[in-house]
């Protein structure tokens, strides 16, 4: 079983890496004050940059959509990808070996290996790439050139040519100091009594992407007459290439589908690209295999399969075999929350047909006509039945009657069982009578499958995402939970009231937190016996303030993390549901753009933020010196006196009068 993460261990990947150069992938940043950059925020649309990062404090927000987080939290987001996997991905990144409890994870060996295989399949898609634009490959370029893919699209998708031969690509990666070991474990080699050969040769050549980026296979097209192998060759299994867990296209498409809620599934790599360039960027396809529980795993990770629902349109040939393949893909169906459909082409033609012959509009028409899977499947069935007889519908009625028993909203079953009754000609009430013998027929089975499996247990994953007080996904409660994807529901704080900003008294609050998070090296001592016995006005405010208070013992001016080390102090005491609050705070520009216009920034928000609680002890004293009877109360009159005068010799003290 995978163990849990050290936290230490999370917290030492937080901090050793550059939240700039990851969100640099993603977005562009352009300096936006001292240690501050901004750019468009990924995570909603919008012309005018409200996206925040601050490099030196380890953390991004946008204040159009209220995203905020870390890295890690980033990096969730952008990928789709599970905390523990983000942070193993981190980790292998700097090179840094994660301890596990209460079980193990990946051996370091492990680690090196998979980014050594990673390292050989990007420099061989170089290398496939570099040869598509020699004179070897003519028949490649024919080929694309055909279906309507310039060179443009080849770039795009990184399309590249295996050269005839038996030893180009071995000898290349060989002189980039890999070795046959690690050559054998990519699954881009045969081998024979001779010895380690490529296994592409003469081809037109596809890579897979994983879900981050990364390349791990690769799809091979025949374009020889004289070549004997298959007319498609993917990568074999390998500990980077699982065909099950692999969706082509999907590194391209996550962030259409994530935003539209509808994914396309189609049927080979051509028709990824015709749909992508014909405006359908949610298609994805599988390698090789059918669509399968691994592939609806993936998918659901980016449509966030919940109440909302969404749309999964499966594209197929109207031949018997696409036929087969949608009743296949209706039988997994029920995993989903979201809307099935199926798309299929004019005279049968895939999208990249489509695209070729009538333009990109019937490839968006193809999409936008869809019909309901349940449909499909039912008319697909009849069709194998002479429903020309009185005896052929009845038997089509059979066989249709546990289709709609299985549709999963119980409130679609009476209008497909209308809608069979019409299509059949059969009274409605005997129809709805066959599916209710079909749905106890289910009910009963499942109950009896119940009854004899084994119950699975689910291992829950430590430091999974949770909510913040806006209710945006993050990664910083380090705590046990679910995994995206997970069917039971994540807890979700209840969302934090955050005080008007135009009041007077909370800008002032605010502006002194955002020094002290940001800056706390240039907050004089002085200042600091002041803040830390400041009453704040608003609960949010106080919050923020005890725990940086709890916090600055554990304060080192000197921590190599610099910033990143003092806000995770802060973030470790304080409640969950203000840590995107927080994160909001450490990326506020500050009014300044020199250390020493920031110096003299700090000094006069926290003098103000000092003499207002000043001036609010006086108020509270001088009340209650008006309160009492000098005479019968003369030594707490006295006493009294002397705390006004003190008090407003602290005020002189703090304004230099």
């Amino acid at each position: 079983m995978a163990g849990l993460i050290r936290r230490e261990d999370i917290d030492e990947v937080r901090s050793r890496t550059d939240l700039k150069e990851i969100v640099d992938q993603y977005v562009t940043l352009k300096p936006a004050g001292i240690g501050s950059y901004k750019g468009l925020c990924p995570f909603h649309d919008e012309r005018t940059p409200s996206f925040h990062v601050r490099p030196h404090m380890g953390t991004y927000h946008c204040f159009g959509c209220d995203e905020s987080g870390d890295v890690i939290a980033f990096l969730m987001e952008m990928d789709h990808t599970p905390f523990t996997e983000t942070v193993e991905r981190l980790a292998g990144r700097i090179g840094y070996e994660l301890r596990y409890e209460q079980g193990s994870g990946p051996k370091r060996e492990e680690v090196g290996r998979r980014q050594r295989l990673l390292d050989a399949h990007k420099i061989a898609a170089e290398f496939f790439q570099r040869h598509l634009y020699t004179r070897q490959a003519t028949a490649a370029q024919q080929f694309l050139g055909e279906r309507g893919f310039d060179d443009d699209a080849a770039r795009t998708y990184g399309i590249g040519y295996a050269p005839k031969g038996w030893s180009n690509l071995l000898k290349h990666l060989r002189d980039r100091g890999f070795t046959d070991q690690e050559l054998k474990l990519t699954g881009m080699f045969s081998e024979g009594n001779r010895g380690l050969y490529d296994r592409f040769r003469g081809r037109l050549i596809w890579p897979i992407h994983a879900v981050a980026g990364e390349v791990i296979g690769f799809g091979a097209r025949r374009l020889y007459e004289d070549d004997q192998g298959p007319k498609y060759l993917n990568t074999p299994e390998t500990q980077l290439y699982k065909k099950s867990q692999v969706l082509y296209g999907i590194n391209l498409a996550k962030r259409a589908i994530a935003k539209g809620k509808q994914v396309v599934v189609v049927e080979g790599y051509t028709d990824v690209m015709a749909c992508h360039l014909a405006g359908v960027e949610t298609a994805v396809a599988t390698c090789g295999t059918a669509f399968g529980a691994e592939h609806i795993k993936i998918v659901r990770r980016f449509l966030s399969d919940d109440s909302a629902g969404g749309e999964v349109i499966f594209t197929f040939d109207g031949d018997a075999a696409g036929q087969k393949a949608a009743l296949r893909a209706f039988q997994e169906d029920q995993r989903f929350v979201a809307q099935t459909y199926v798309a299929v082409g004019p005279n049968g033609m895939d999208p990249c047909d489509l695209r070729l012959t009538r333009g990109d509009a019937a490839v968006r028409d193809l999409v936008s006509t869809r019909t309901p899977l349940f449909e499909f499947a039912l008319k697909a069935t009849i069709r194998d039945y002479d429903v020309n007889s009185l005896e052929g519908r009845l038997r089509a009625m059979r066989a249709c009657a546990p289709i709609v028993a299985q549709i999963r909203d119980s409130s679609l079953r009476p209008a497909y069982a209308r809608e069979l009754s019409g299509w059949l000609g059969i009274e409605t009430d005997e129809v709805m009578r066959a599916v209710a013998a079909a749905t106890k027929r289910g009910s009963t089975s499942q109950r009896l499958g119940q009854q004899q499996r084994t119950p699975q247990h689910h291992d829950s994953q430590q430091f999974s995402a949770v909510r913040d007080g806006s209710g945006r996904a993050r990664s910083d409660g380090e705590r046990q939970g679910h995994p995206r994807g997970d069917s039971q529901e994540q807890e979700r704080p209840a969302e934090v009231q955050l005080p008007n900003p135009r009041e007077p008294v909370a800008r002032m609050e605010r502006e002194a937190l955002e020094v002290v998070l940001q800056v706390p090296d240039l907050v004089p001592e002085a200042y600091w016996g002041h803040f830390d016995s400041a009453v704040m006005r608003y609960p949010v405010h106080q919050a923020l303030h005890d725990s940086i208070v709890a916090a600055r013992p554990e304060y080192d001016v000197n921590d190599p993390r610099g910033g990143r080390g003092w806000l995770e102090h802060v973030r470790g005491q304080l409640p969950e549901p203000l840590h995107g609050y927080l994160a909001q705070l450490s990326v506020t520009p500050l009014p300044a753009s020199s250390e020493q216009q920031v110096r003299n920034y700090a000094v006069g928000v926290l003098t103000s933020l000092v003499e207002m609680h000043i001036n609010r002890a006086k108020s509270d004293k001088l009340a209650h010196l008006n309160r009492a009877d000098p005479q019968r109360e003369s030594a707490l009159y006295q006493q009294l006196q002397r705390e006004l005068l003190d008090l407003e010799m602290q005020r002189r003290s703090l304004l230099g009068n």
